[in-house]
């Protein structure tokens, strides 16, 4: 399936393993220190809490070990104007539960919040609000790398700014983050005020995103990516922004309880039909066409997150997701199209995210551009690399690319295809790393051997 030989999935005698939230991994040593300068010095690759879906936070072939940042989480400064400074292992849930009953909030957050800021600098995360917000990275002011000779360089947009836009979505590939600074922003109060709406197909869904993009700062769909003909990719559509103190309870959000996937989940019970009743039950649920109302923001931002190990409900086979973004220029149909691949090649999906695009963020690697986002989650099977080949020569032919951060399976000659930026990329990452010291399973794999 176009990975390392020694990426798998995860055997019971295993002694020490590594793996992405996809289910695949290495056997490998992971190093943990409150002291990210002193071990970063020999380590090849830093990892946060590991939620990249694939292998780019995994080790290379042949790198038995590597560094989790999550023990050098201090915060180092914190401004009345809301600039934040902290360590790469900051995860973005304790700054939800610092900093959001404060009035602050991240002005970019991702579907999850089980992430570190290196790893929302490293990935250039996006979120909801990308059509008028841009990826995290527009919102840092600096941060400290490592680099190939051991020592540390302050890099921002305006002191080295080839390093600090090649490290912005460039994956650790050019040294390791130790610390962050970025401009939070202020939030009227905790809540979310909501508007959804059902739509009943595809084309119907991707002009109802577009337009609701001008009213709103934030918007997200699910669509149905199982049922075709006249409702294919019918879904969910939500929109919203910070609610009003007035508008709002005058109580923080409760902390919501939360379950745990048990690994006992068979491989099999994901399968095109149980998908396809999961599909139908999700978009009727929905009885009205249209709901308001004020909701709880980890509902609205992180709905995954409510179960913890989720990724388990795909058995031992693991699953990958597949995330790309059709741009502007190949035309609203774009969209339908794909999904009509998708269900004719059988790549059954339960979670089907659509998002707005905005701007191309100013990251060398950053995924996002105007266009259509779409996210599926999907079951790896004998026909997974077959259908994912399809899908990317669907989105090479569209002008698209993918995002590397969920990416498992992609051949390097389809990257290379989609990402005319790569070879500046691969300039800026020479000059700092000449002797290719920052690699991870995922580089090596899609780029090796241009480096």
């Amino acid at each position: 399936m176009n990975l390392p030989a020694d990426v798998r999935p995860r055997s019971r005698n295993d002694q020490q393993w590594v793996e992405g939230w996809g289910r695949w991994g290495v056997p490998a040593q992971e190093v943990l220190s409150e002291d990210l300068e002193r071990v970063g010095r020999p380590a090849h690759l830093f990892r946060g809490l590991g939620r990249s879906y694939g292998d780019s936070a995994l080790p290379a072939p042949g790198d038995l070990s590597l560094v989790t940042t999550t023990l050098a989480d201090r915060i180092l400064g914190f401004t009345d104007d809301g600039v934040l400074r902290a360590e790469a292992g900051l995860s973005l849930s304790e700054l939800y539960r610092l900093l959001l009953p404060r009035g602050w909030f991240t002005p970019v957050t991702p579907g999850t919040r089980f992430v570190t800021l290196g790893g929302m600098v490293a990935s250039d995360v996006h979120g909801k609000n990308h059509h008028v917000a841009g990826c995290f990275g527009e919102h840092v002011k600096s941060m400290h790398v490592m680099v190939a000779d051991g020592s540390v360089v302050r890099c921002s947009p305006n002191e080295h700014a080839d390093l600090f836009w090649a490290t912005v979505g460039g994956m650790g590939m050019t040294g390791h983050i130790l610390d962050v600074e970025v401009q939070l922003e202020r939030v009227p109060s905790p809540w979310i005020k909501q508007t959804s709406y059902r739509i009943p197909d595809i084309d119907s869904f991707t002009a109802a995103l577009k337009a609701k993009g001008k009213e709103w700062p934030m918007t997200v769909g699910w669509i149905d990516c199982v049922s075709g003909g006249a409702n294919l990719g019918r879904g969910l559509l939500m929109c919203g922004r910070w609610a009003q103190p007035a508008e709002a309870p005058a109580t923080l959000p409760p902390v919501k309880p939360r379950l745990t996937m048990p690994d006992l989940i068979p491989s099999w019970l994901l399968n095109p039909l149980s998908i396809r009743a999961f599909n139908t039950l999700y978009y009727w649920k929905h009885i009205a066409r249209e709901k308001t109302g004020i909701v709880h923001p980890e509902s609205f931002f992180y709905p995954l997150d409510m179960i913890r190990q989720w990724n388990r409900m795909y058995g031992r086979r693991g699953f990958t997701q597949y995330q790309c973004v059709l741009p502007e220029s190949a035309g609203l149909s774009a969209p339908r199209e794909f999904l009509k691949l998708l269900t004719r090649r059988g790549g059954a999906s339960f979670l089907c995210v659509i998002k707005d695009c905005g701007q191309q963020g100013q990251g060398m690697l950053s995924f996002p551009m105007p266009g259509m986002s779409i996210a599926l989650d999907i079951a790896v099977t004998k026909n997974t690399r077959l259908l994912l080949d399809e899908l990317n020569e669907f989105v090479i032919s569209a002008g698209g690319r993918i995002y590397l951060t969920k990416d498992t399976f992609s051949r390097p000659e389809h990257f290379r295809a989609m990402e005319p930026r790569l070879q500046a990329f691969l300039d800026v990452k020479k000059k700092w790393d000449p002797e290719n010291r920052f690699r991870s399973a995922q580089s090596m794999r899609m780029f090796g051997d241009l480096l």
